[in-house]
């Protein structure tokens, strides 16, 4: 499902839904290979939209079927400025246990809603979103049945062989030998638009990282900023998602920041792992 030139996505490079390695901001520069030297251009090729518009699409259509004919991804730049209060951090566990790996049991309330959001932001993300059984996991426990029922035949079809080919992975979603497949939603912060008892629209602004991590890989790991949408319901006990849908940024400067070696991006995304991320 999903990863400003983007594919869509973020993940360790085994598949794991967060992040399952370890996680560092700051990586070292290197000489002699794709990644080193002078900084990074974007490449549409290389872009999370890339990877993920065919998904965003199909769920912005199914989100207007099921809304007889409504915009779920309408413009909310009317909305009051949140204050202070409302996006510093709350100081609440966000969650006592995970389902798949993936948190879940989220507090009813606002905090909650944004919790459960940018954690399943995380989770869409992932590497394991490439791979058809984890893929169908994470759709299942994230999204309402009725949503997940209409989304799996249509990502599939999205994250078809040829698809995953481009990427440079096999039709099992896996990366040639001795390289790694980045995939990674760094969410910054979130905000709700909207909040009943039983509904919430929340937003997250995110990082992204995608790409191959690899001596021979010729499309590196590149960065871009985006910001996902969630229309989430109160459905057994936790939020689930009934339709999503992402826009470009907003995007930051670029830094001075130098690209680091293959080698370096490799190991540290399989030395620092992803957070349970909480309001």
């Amino acid at each position: 499902m999903s990863l400003g030139d983007d594919y869509d996505g973020a993940g360790r490079g085994e598949g794991s839904y967060g992040g399952g390695g370890q996680t560092r901001t700051r990586l070292p520069e290197g000489e002699g290979d794709v990644y080193g030297g002078a900084r990074r251009t974007r490449s549409s090729s290389r872009s999370l939209v890339t990877v993920v518009g065919v998904v965003v699409l199909l769920i912005a259509a199914i989100a207007f079927a099921n809304r007889g004919g409504g915009d779920s991804s309408s413009s909310d730049d009317g909305a009051d400025t949140p204050g202070s209060s409302s996006t510093a951090a709350s100081g609440k566990q966000p969650v006592k246990q995970k389902s798949g790996g993936i948190p879940a049991g989220f507090t009813h309330d606002e905090e909650g809603a944004q919790s459960a959001a940018t954690n399943y932001a995380v989770a869409l993300g992932s590497t394991g979103m490439f791979k058809k059984d984890s893929r169908h996991e994470i759709v299942d426990a994230l999204y309402t049945p009725a949503a997940a029922d209409k989304l799996q035949g249509p990502m599939d079809e999205a994250y078809s062989t040829s698809f995953l080919s481009k990427l440079g992975l096999d039709a099992d979603g896996n990366p040639p030998e001795g390289s790694t497949f980045v995939s990674r939603v760094v969410p910054v912060g979130a905000k709700v638009q909207q909040y009943s008892d039983t509904t919430a629209k929340v937003a997250v602004w995110y990082m992204g990282l995608i790409g191959m991590s690899g001596q021979s890989s010729t499309d590196p790991v590149a960065s871009s900023w985006k910001t996902w949408t969630f229309d989430l319901q109160w459905s057994d006990g936790d939020w689930k998602i009934v339709t999503d849908s992402q826009k470009d940024g907003p995007a930051p400067v670029p830094g001075d920041d130098r690209a680091a070696t293959s080698d370096e991006i490799s190991k540290a995304i399989d030395e620092f792992g992803g957070f349970t991320y909480a309001r």
